[in-house]
């Protein structure tokens, strides 16, 4: 068995991070056998070299190793890609032929992208791994092939499992191993290793100096985020092998390559930012409706107060006023005080009679919606109802059939006296 120092040079990986020592020491020990293996880490980490390790490291090296991108191939032919197609089976097919499994019967096919295959694909995908049959295109043969499977994905397959997005019992079958691959930014020892790599290699592939960095330098390199890992840190490195012409290169040089954004990582789990965020937007929709509430009642207990004195004009003044501070100086809240007065049908109060407590003519609407509202006797309302007749008939004829100041000066809304007037067949 071989030791993962001899894989680094065979396969030129540069690092020595435990957490690369570790995913190469799992290469090593499953290639003998023929577990489907599953590669994840973020983009850039360099998960293509893995596949490669554990294929010439099996009893399969002699056979082929085909990668395939699964997120470059379009979904309307990536079945015919896989499994190949019979001729005629779709427009353009004017041939048969083999897919790559079984191009790639008896040797190894890597799987990149994996989380990108559409559910039909993953299904026939299933089928191969769990007896090593599939169907082509456009035929109802059963074909065999002898494949050993590694897949290998950035996307969080657990994630996309409840989205409904990949199949739970594929993700058992693929990761029956799963290695992962460190991102650069946990790899700080090894990101000088590998800029001072590319950087030899670009001065070589363009006849130049090899650049060298200072100690601030270093230091700068070593504490950015790297969102593109390793494919990032050879892209600076390449940028700077050309474009500067110091070879001698310093931390201020060093940063103008680097992305515009904080190299400290974030200290709050998103999810939990979103259940922070959620909480207080939660508790000021409690604080808006408890205050509210409160105006309400305040409301309420003033509207009944007033109603007591007999003083109607100053009720709806008074009830204007908390309207207005509920809703704000709006057109709603001028349309939310008019409904609120039509349901009080304010009028101006006959003289106390001390037999009775003293009411309005028609409650039935305040009362579904008010606690304070009385039930008046059969006689009492009949009553009220004619002094209401001759009260709104008295304003017409004073102010000359003019419904605006004969409603101001009934303490009610020109709105409310025209439904009157209808109600009650004035002329």
């Amino acid at each position: 068995m071989e030791s993962v120092q001899s894989i680094k040079q065979r396969f030129e990986i540069i690092g020595n991070s435990p957490g690369l020592n570790r995913a190469l020491e799992k290469c090593i020990r499953v290639a003998a056998t023929d577990i489907s293996v599953l590669v994840t880490g973020e983009s850039g980490v360099g998960k293509e070299s893995l596949p490669k390790i554990i294929h010439s490291l099996s009893h399969r090296k002699h056979a082929k190793y085909i990668a395939v991108n699964c997120g470059a191939i379009p979904e309307g032919t990536i079945d015919s890609e896989l499994f190949g197609h019979e001729k005629g089976a779709f427009t353009g097919a004017s041939q048969a032929r083999d897919g790559y499994f079984k191009e790639a019967d008896g040797g190894t096919i890597f799987l990149d992208e994996v989380g990108e295959l559409p559910l039909t694909t993953q299904v026939r995908l299933l089928r191969v791994l769990e007896n090593g049959e599939f169907i082509k295109v456009g035929s109802s043969q059963v074909q065999k092939t002898n494949v050993r499977i590694v897949a290998a994905t950035n996307v969080n397959l657990l994630e996309a499992i409840k989205k409904d997005k990949f199949r739970e019992d594929l993700y058992y079958r693929l990761s029956t191993i799963e290695i992962s691959l460190p991102p650069l930014r946990e790899r700080k020892e090894d990101i000088h290793l590998l800029f001072r790599k590319f950087a030899s290699d670009f001065a070589r592939k363009y006849n130049m100096p090899t650049l060298r960095l200072t100690d601030n330098a270093v230091f700068a390199l070593e504490n950015s985020r790297w969102p593109g890992n390793i494919r990032q840190l050879k892209n600076v490195a390449e940028q700077i092998s050309v474009l500067e012409k110091e070879r001698e290169v310093n931390k201020d040089t060093v940063i103008e390559y680097l992305p515009k954004v904080s190299s400290l990582p974030s200290v709050i789990d998103n999810k939990e930012k979103r259940e922070s965020d959620f909480s207080n937007e939660r508790e000021i929709l409690y604080k808006v409706l408890f205050d509210m509430k409160n105006d309400l009642n305040d409301l309420k207990k003033l509207t009944l107060e007033l109603m007591q004195e007999g003083n109607a004009k100053k009720v709806k003044d008074e009830n204007e006023q908390l309207i207005k501070k509920i809703y704000g100086e709006t057109e709603e809240s001028t349309q939310n005080y008019n409904d609120f007065d039509d349901q009080l049908e304010i009028l101006q109060i006959p003289e106390k009679n001390p037999q009775k407590k003293e009411t309005y003519s028609d409650m039935t609407d305040i009362d579904e919606q008010y606690d304070f509202a009385e039930e008046i006797e059969e006689e009492e309302t009949l009553s009220l109802q004619d002094k209401e007749v001759e009260l709104i008939r008295k304003s017409l004829e004073r102010h000359n059939g003019k419904r605006k100041p004969a409603a101001d000066e009934l303490g009610i809304s020109e709105r409310t006296l025209y439904r009157k007037i209808k109600q009650y067949d004035l002329k």
